[in-house]
C-alpha cells in the first residue's frame, strides 16, 4: 500500500516537472521530497488509523467430525462427496444384525418378565388360600388342646397326652405364621414397580430402548444441511465410537462470515455497521462490499489456564492482532470461490471520510496486482 503511493506520488512529481519544465537542482528536488514526505506521511498516517486494512483475512467455516454412535463393520455408503445433502440424509450404514439380533433377545426376556408378573397375582391368592388352611388347622388344633386340657383337669386324660396336643397346637401356630410373611412376600412382589411397571419388566425395558436405541445408531445421518468432503470410507471398514476415530468431516451449510485479524491501532476505528471491501487473492480486478458484524471479545494471544507453574514475563509479551467477524454484501453468487478463502480487507470509519478515498484507490490498485504473480 505505501509502496503503491509513493510511486504515485513520484509519478505526479514526474508529471509535473515535465509539463512545466521545472529545473532540476538542489532546491526543486528536495522540496519535491520533503512535501512529499510531510504529505504521504500524513495521509498514511491518518488513513491507516481510520480506515484500517489487513492482509491477514480468511473465509471461516465449521465442521464436524463424523463419529459412529456404535461399534460395527460399515455396509453401505451412499453419500456423494461434495454434493448437497439435507438434514437427515444418509451418510453410511453399519451391519445391523448383531443389534437386531440384542433387541429381538431382550423382546423375549421382556415377553417371559412380563407373564412372570402376571403369575405374581396367582402367588398372592396362593400364599392367601395357604394362611386360611393353616388358620383352619390352628383352630383345629387349639380346640383339640382345650378339650384335652378339660379332660386332664378332670383326670380323664394324662399329662403326656395333653403334651401332645399342646405341642401340636405350638406347630400349627408356627405353620400359620409361616403362611402369613409368605403372604406379605408375595405382595410385596406383587406391589413392587417402578413407573406403573414391575421391577423386572422395567428393567429390561430399559434395556430394550438402549438396544433399539443402538439399532438406530448403525445408520448414520446428516446432522445439519451441507455436504461431506474429502471422503475416504468404504463399506468394510471397522466403525468405532471414538471421538479420536472420526470416519468423515461434514461441512455445514451456513452463512458465509469471513475473520480478518487487524492491528490493535485501529480498535477504536472498528465497530459493527462499519462499511468494509474485500479483495480477493482468487478474483484480481475485482473488490467486493461489505459491513463489520463484531469485534471479538478475546485476542487468543492473552489466554492462561490453570497450571502447576507461575507465569513468567514472557507470558506477556503477546502482540496479538483482533478477530474482526465481517460479511460479504455483494452477491459472489457467479464466482466459484471454495469455503476457506483468503481475503484482504478495508473497513471504513465516519472519521476522516475524505481520506477513505485514497484507501479506496489503494484497494483496487492492489487488487489490479493480483493478475501478476509467480510460481516459483
Amino acid at each position: 500500500m505505501d509502496l503503491l503511493l509513493i510511486l504515485t506520488y513520484a509519478a505526479f512529481c514526474i508529471a509535473i516537472f515535465k509539463i512545466f519544465n521545472i529545473p532540476l537542482n538542489k532546491w526543486t528536488v528536495p522540496t519535491a521530497v520533503l512535501g512529499g514526505v510531510v504529505l504521504i506521511g500524513t495521509l498514511i498516517l491518518l488513513m491507516n488509523y481510520n480506515h484500517p486494512f489487513t492482509q491477514i483475512g480468511n473465509q471461516v467455516y465449521s465442521t464436524t467430525p463424523v463419529v459412529s454412535g456404535v461399534r460395527g463393520r460399515v455396509i453401505e455408503v451412499p453419500v456423494i462427496p461434495n454434493q448437497p445433502l439435507k438434514q437427515g440424509d444418509v451418510l453410511f450404514k453399519i451391519d445391523p444384525i448383531p443389534f437386531e439380533a440384542e433387541v429381538a433377545k431382550i423382546r423375549a426376556k421382556v415377553k417371559e418378565a412380563s407373564q412372570d408378573a402376571l403369575g405374581l397375582e396367582s402367588g398372592v391368592s396362593e400364599a392367601q388360600s395357604e394362611r386360611f388352611k393353616a388358620i383352619a388347622e390352628r383352630d383345629k388344633a387349639q380346640r383339640e388342646y382345650d378339650r384335652y386340657q378339660r379332660g386332664f383337669d378332670k383326670g380323664a386324660f394324662t399329662e403326656q397326652q395333653l403334651d401332645t396336643r399342646r405341642q401340636a397346637f405350638k406347630a400349627s401356630q408356627a405353620a400359620l405364621e409361616v403362611a402369613e410373611a409368605q403372604v406379605e412376600q408375595a405382595k410385596i412382589s406383587l406391589n413392587s414397580e417402578i413407573g406403573g411397571e414391575n421391577t423386572a419388566v422395567a428393567s429390561l425395558l430399559a434395556d430394550l430402548r438402549k438396544a433399539e436405541f443402538n439399532l438406530e445408531q448403525t445408520v448414520v445421518t446428516a446432522p445439519t444441511d451441507g455436504y461431506a468432503t474429502q471422503l475416504a470410507l468404504r463399506p468394510g471398514v471397522m466403525a468405532v465410537p471414538l471421538p479420536l476415530a472420526p470416519v468423515m468431516t461434514f461441512v455445514h451449510s451456513e452463512e458465509k462470515i469471513y475473520t480478518a485479524a487487524f492491528r490493535q491501532n485501529s480498535l477504536q476505528r472498528l465497530q459493527p455497521g462499519h462499511e468494509a471491501e474485500f479483495l480477493f487473492r482468487a478474483l484480481p480486478g475485482r473488490v467486493f462490499k461489505g459491513e463489520v458484524i463484531e469485534v471479538l471479545p478475546a485476542i487468543g494471544e492473552g489466554q492462561f489456564q490453570a497450571r502447576g507453574a507461575l507465569l513468567g514475563t514472557e507470558a506477556l509479551r503477546t502482540n496479538g492482532r483482533v478477530l474482526v467477524s465481517l460479511r460479504i454484501t455483494d452477491d459472489l453468487s457467479d464466482y466459484h470461490l471454495p469455503m476457506g478463502t483468503a481475503v484482504e480487507v478495508a473497513v471504513y470509519s465516519e472519521s476522516f471520510t475524505h481520506v477513505s478515498i485514497m484507501r479506496k484507490v489503494l484497494i483496487r490498485m492492489k487488487s489490479w496486482q493480483n493478475y501478476l504473480y509467480l510460481d516459483h
